[in-house]
């Protein structure tokens, strides 16, 4: 597991404080030589990090427009811009849903905007990450089981056989990964995905995790999918669609983790959106 002595001397970067440790990474605040803060994202050995490896492609292609700066890499070490202490979450509870959902257009906005530079070459195709859905339809299938599988799959089929918008996308947006800064609102943490724009609002209607009162509301659903239509110039319908596949994709994981309770977490707030495409869009 990687230690802060290990970072690269060139680096300057010292008094490190651990501040974060998930399943994939450790997260260290440092000071670099000007006194600025900066982050060191430090990869775990595990079996998805080129999501984190494409994401870091992305921050270099973006440069700053939306996104932290990559100030540097070497080997599994991400020295980042320093993003901020506050998260979108606290939006969220001191100044309500949409002015949240707001920002989060804002950031969108300038994460999809165009760049002179060319597209970073291994982003992943959205066909590609939603294989886990599809084969999980074809299980259930086989299985002869009835279940929002089936009908997201061939939506996503759909939806996937008709990009006319593809764009370089942040793969996994939401409340805490949106962060304020110095230089304003930020995303952090992309996957490096490649495909329509209305995935990566879709994930937004998802979240925050722990915040099931807004997720399965139809009125918020409503309320931040015409936010985003608005901001992003997305048709909602569509926009809908991603996200009612998105639900599905995302319990799919949780299936194969045999994570029943998210899973099925997932595909209730799934069926709320798409009631809400049926009848108000």
């Amino acid at each position: 597991m990687t230690a802060a002595s290990s970072f690269p001397a060139s680096w300057n970067a010292d008094n490190a404080i651990l501040i974060a440790e998930t399943f994939s990474s450790r997260i260290f605040k440092v000071r670099l030589a000007d006194s600025t803060p900066a982050i060191v994202k430090a990869l775990k050995p595990f079996d998805d990090a080129e999501d984190e490896l494409r994401g870091a492609h992305l921050l270099a292609w973006r440069d700053g427009v939306g996104a932290v700066r990559i100030l540097a890499q070497h080997g599994r070490n991400m020295l980042l811009e320093y993003a901020g202490e506050t998260m979108l979450t606290h939006v969220l509870q001191g100044e309500g849903d949409n002015a949240a959902s707001e920002i989060a257009a804002e950031v969108m906005a300038k994460l999809h905007s165009a760049s002179s530079q060319p597209v970073p070459p291994d982003l992943q195709p959205l066909r590609e990450r939603f294989r886990d859905l599809f084969a999980k339809a074809q299980a259930d299938d086989r299985a002869d089981r009835k279940s929002l599988y089936g009908e997201a799959a061939s939506l996503a089929k759909r939806l996937l056989s008709n990009q006319d918008d593809i764009r370089p996308l942040h793969g996994d947006l939401h409340h805490e990964n949106i962060m304020h800064g110095r230089r304003g609102w930020l995303a952090i943490d992309p996957k490096g995905v490649l495909g329509d724009p209305c995935f990566d609002a879709a994930n937004m209607l998802y979240n925050p995790l722990d915040r099931d009162d807004l997720c399965l509301d139809p009125t918020r659903i409503a309320d931040m999918t015409k936010i985003f239509s608005r901001r992003l110039g997305l048709d909602p319908r569509r926009l809908l669609d991603f996200a009612f596949c998105y639900g599905c994709l995302s319990a799919a994981w949780h299936a194969s983790d045999g994570n029943d309770t998210d899973e099925n977490r997932e595909l209730a707030v799934a069926a709320a959106i798409s009631r809400v495409r049926a009848l108000n869009f």
